[in-house]
């Protein structure tokens, strides 16, 4: 992880995937463009989602939950089969800082609402037993898009407004510092 000069912490996208309809291979893009309800070409924008219902207009994933499942069980699902549209590096493998942030990736903004754990359904569509279990804590958030935009492979991914929880944690802090040095 590095700092902006905002102070922000700031990764890459490393890979972007869509999968055009249900269980069809996922498919490595240089670049995408995000919409209000999805990635442009995915299954999901395009009402072909296996899980429709329970849909994330974008999912991301982190690089080092992806190295870690690999390393762990030899399961190397860096060609997309672990389902999720966006492969970022630089904020570890669970992203908790992302959660309930408004994160800028590429030109989109986007909102990470929630945990993405996979399904066994993951295991059929990438002929990997063990996928679902190797990903369970590690298997991506669900994204709302908060500003369209284009993603492409290379480009920052920085956090631009932090969670509440943390910012409202923040001010804390500092009126606590204020009020030590005051007394």
């Amino acid at each position: 992880m590095t700092a902006s000069p905002t102070g922000s912490v700031t990764g890459s996208v490393v890979a972007v995937f869509v999968a055009p309809e249900s269980g069809a291979p996922p498919e490595s893009q240089p670049a995408v463009s995000v919409h209000p309800d999805g990635i442009e070409g995915d299954r999901y924008r395009l009402g072909e989602g296996h899980f429709q219902l329970d849909a994330c207009a974008v999912t991301l994933v982190a690089a080092e939950a992806l190295d870690a499942v690999r390393d762990e069980t030899g399961i190397d699902v860096s060609d997309g089969r672990h389902r999720r549209n966006v492969v970022i590096e630089g904020f570890g493998p669970g992203m908790d800082d992302l959660l309930d942030a408004t994160v800028a990736v590429g030109d989109a903004l986007l909102r990470p609402t929630r945990r993405r754990p996979p399904c066994a359904h993951v295991e059929a569509v990438a002929g990997e037993d063990g996928l679902a279990s190797a990903l369970r804590t590690r298997g991506g958030l669900c994204c709302d898009v908060i500003a369209p935009g284009s993603v492409a492979v290379g480009d920052a991914v920085a956090i631009e407004e932090p969670d509440p929880r943390t910012a409202g944690a923040a001010l804390a802090d500092r009126l606590r510092e204020r009020s030590d040095d005051v007394d």
